[in-house]
């Protein structure tokens, strides 16, 4: 363990404790949205983030051995203002205060300070200005760049057209069609649907579930007449299976 004695920055082996912890996938530590001096911070009990150093997880060895041990990381946090012990303004107020003793308390509060790493902040600002410059320095790219950025261009559009034609197009067959039969015809039922690309084409059509049929698989499971090819939007596909 580091030595607990304050120094101008902390050791990077508290700030992988301080990582640890707020990683949730990691730690397991669950944080709650608190509102501290007008400013959005996560929130937890001492107990929660000692729990969460000394617990073992997926067969994995927990981050430290003993309590004690975990408690003066929990400390160190609070020394080096990672972590602030705050109040709660109030029964179940998200408000928050800090705390005069900044001291491990099992029931206590602590806000994050810390905010995780700022690599991807930093790569996120550099790939922002760097989009800003290539487009201020359009004119000067070689022909070639900008010919393919031109055809790529044109490219997304024709994708974007096609989509909305697409829809347009399976719109008026659905219509047509509920003229024609009782239950709509939908060109490719999933385009719209939550799934992957490819499944948003699969299958090529299908017939309009009516709802009294949805309900009824809802309530006593699917119903084996109805054919997968057959369903609607909306409908899950595997269910129907």
């Amino acid at each position: 363990m580091a030595d607990n004695t304050v120094a101008e920055s902390p050791s990077k082996e508290l700030m992988s404790f301080a990582g640890y912890l707020y990683n949730p996938s990691k730690s397991g530590l669950r944080a709650r949205e608190g509102v501290l001096n007008g400013r959005r911070v996560q929130f937890f009990k001492g107990k929660s983030a000692v729990n969460a150093l000394t617990k073992a997880e997926d067969g994995k060895n927990p981050k430290v051995s003993s309590q004690n041990e975990a408690i003066d990381w929990v400390q160190e946090l609070l020394d080096f203002q990672l972590i602030v012990r705050c109040d709660r303004v109030g029964d179940g107020s998200r408000q928050l205060r800090v705390n005069p003793m900044q001291n491990y308390e099992e029931e206590a509060y602590y806000a994050w300070l810390y905010e995780g790493s700022q690599m991807f902040v930093i790569l996120g600002g550099i790939g922002v200005v760097a989009v800003v410059l290539a487009g201020v320095m359009f004119p000067l790219w070689p022909s070639v760049l900008r010919n393919g950025t031109w055809y790529l261009s044109m490219l997304a559009l024709g994708l974007i057209g096609l989509l909305f034609a697409t829809a347009i197009v399976r719109l008026i067959v659905y219509v047509i069609s509920l003229v024609a039969a009782p239950q709509g015809l939908w060109i490719f039922p999933n385009l719209f649907e939550d799934v992957g690309f490819f499944e948003s084409f699969v299958p090529l059509y299908g017939w309009e579930v009516p709802k009294d049929a949805i309900l009824s698989e809802k309530a006593g499971g699917p119903d084996p007449s109805v054919n997968a090819a057959d369903s609607g939007p909306g409908v899950d596909q595997k269910k129907i299976d």
